[in-house]
């Protein structure tokens, strides 16, 4: 739907590669069965005649069978805990084992514990095949090194506190990041890269390898060995964002949203902390009515829903009767503009706010890659998190461009000191005028959320917003008055 492309997934922090997994595909019905079948017919197949799908069928399931029953990989096991949100949902403990029925429906997979026996969907995010590196707490995937040091920079960390990731620069080799502190620096992170020997092993020092990263950590956990420092704690991760609510949770009743605390409001409506099925926390967005119809909304719905990128605020849901309203993920601090301008805003030095600009680059180059242009790009479009995550939001105004072009339709409205020249002018937006929009929102991050060119008005108002009247014709507005260029 609205001419949104489908997207290449990305990994995301913590993100793990599954594979060699299967799904069966069969036996994955609403009891959640075992799937282990007696697979010992008393007549040739080919013999009675069957047909070619029968054929493969069998063959099929003989395949299942032995993966499931002969020491293929049969178990997983969970990283963090889950607690149920649906009834067709299955809660579990971190390091429960459990064996995954079903794989081939995205996102949730079905699942059976093998504590409980009780079966339902699970987040796969959630879980990483037993016995494998993707399986350690300490083995936090595809994260960058600025990631990783953010992470372990948390105050309640202490030295020699550590994690192992991916390298960034060679494939196969992997990164062990630990706490440090010295008089001189203070806290900060020591990256040591981790090569792989031609025979499988593993060695920071050529004097000292090891056959599996395990036995690595295991070492320099007792002795620091030429380290900074021995490690000590793992570092600690919070739970990842499920990939939607639930699965098959997109158009979701009003009834199961509670509005509890209002954060906001603007032109076209409210933005409030919620409750999903008296379980999730999450941020809603409600629309007033005729703000937008619905058919027109739900085709702007189906681009956020596409973009996926963990420095992307998330689309979780959407209710597409009027009132409208649109279910995100909840970003605890709430947005950048009044972070900045709050308390916190006070204590963040330069490599505070260069992090965050290199977040928000981060997600804004993952839109470029998926040919969008975002058209709203400004701190107080950007929401903040934990450990000073930030993610870009709002993308009401965002549009699929082709030819490296988009023009506006008339009636837009556009934020006018936060537009590029062209984009003002003659309505064309590209991923141009989403660079120009970033460069402002480095001043509102430098000056601490200050209004960009202070002093500037029109009529003696201030301007903040573009109307098109006609793409030949910009009008400017504010507080209802209008103003010709």
């Amino acid at each position: 739907m609205g001419g949104t492309k489908s997207k290449p997934k990305e990994p995301g922090q913590r993100s793990r590669s599954l594979d060699g997994t299967i799904g069966t595909g069969s036996g994955g019905g609403s009891g959640g069965g075992h799937p282990h079948q007696t697979l010992t017919p008393s007549r040739s197949p080919t013999a009675d005649g069957m047909r070619t799908g029968d054929i493969q069928t069998f063959a099929y399931e003989l395949f299942v069978h032995y993966f499931f029953c002969v020491g293929g990989v049969t178990t997983f096991v969970a990283l963090y805990d889950y607690e149920s949100r649906t009834a067709s949902d299955l809660s579990f403990r971190k390091g429960e084992r459990l064996q995954i029925v079903n794989n081939t429906e995205g996102d949730w997979w079905l699942a059976r514990s093998l504590t409980t026996g009780e079966s339902g969907y699970i987040p796969s995010n959630y879980v990483a095949p037993s016995d494998s590196i993707q399986a350690e707490e300490w083995y936090f995937g595809k994260i960058t090194r600025r990631d990783s040091e953010r992470l372990l920079l948390s105050l309640e960390n202490r030295r020699g506190t550590f994690l192992v990731r991916e390298s960034e620069t060679t494939k196969g080799a992997y990164c062990l990041s630990v706490l440090d502190f010295d008089n001189m620096k203070g806290l900060n992170v020591k990256h040591y890269k981790i090569r792989k020997l031609d025979s499988g092993g593993f060695y920071i020092t050529s004097r000292t390898q090891f056959s599996n990263l395990q036995q690595l950590v295991s070492h320099y956990r007792k002795h620091a060995d030429g380290l900074c420092h021995c490690l000590t704690d793992v570092c600690p991760v919070l739970k990842p964002q499920t990939q939607g609510l639930a699965r098959d949770a997109w158009e979701i009743p009003r009834e199961s949203l509670r509005l509890d605390i209002k954060l906001g409001q603007g032109c076209f409506g409210e933005v409030w902390m919620g409750t999903w099925n008296g379980t999730t926390r999450v941020a809603i967005k409600t629309l007033k009515p005729g703000t937008m119809s619905p058919e027109a909304f739900l085709q702007e719905a189906q681009v956020m829903k596409k973009l996926r990128h963990e420095k992307l605020v998330q689309l979780y849901a959407v209710v597409s009767e009027e009132p409208i309203y649109i279910v995100t993920e909840y970003m605890g601090q709430g947005s950048l503009l009044d972070f900045l301008k709050g308390d916190m805003g006070k204590i963040l030095r330069l490599p505070q706010l260069v992090d965050m600009a290199s977040q928000i680059a981060s997600g804004m180059a993952y839109v470029e890659r998926m040919n969008y242009v975002h058209r709203d790009l400004r701190a107080a479009n950007i929401l903040v998190g934990d450990n000073l995550v930030c993610k870009v939001a709002d993308f009401g105004l965002a549009r699929l461009i082709e030819d490296n072009e988009y023009t506006a339709r008339q009636g837009a409205k556009f934020p006018i000191k936060w537009t590029a020249p062209e984009a003002a002018l003659y309505g064309r937006f590209t991923i141009k005028s989403d660079v120009w929009s970033f460069g402002v929102l480095l001043t509102e991050l430098a000056t601490k959320g200050r209004v960009p060119y202070p002093g500037k008005h029109v009529g003696n108002k201030s301007v903040s917003f573009i109307h098109w009247h006609c793409y030949t014709t910009p009008l400017l507005m504010d507080q209802g008055t209008t103003s010709k260029i």
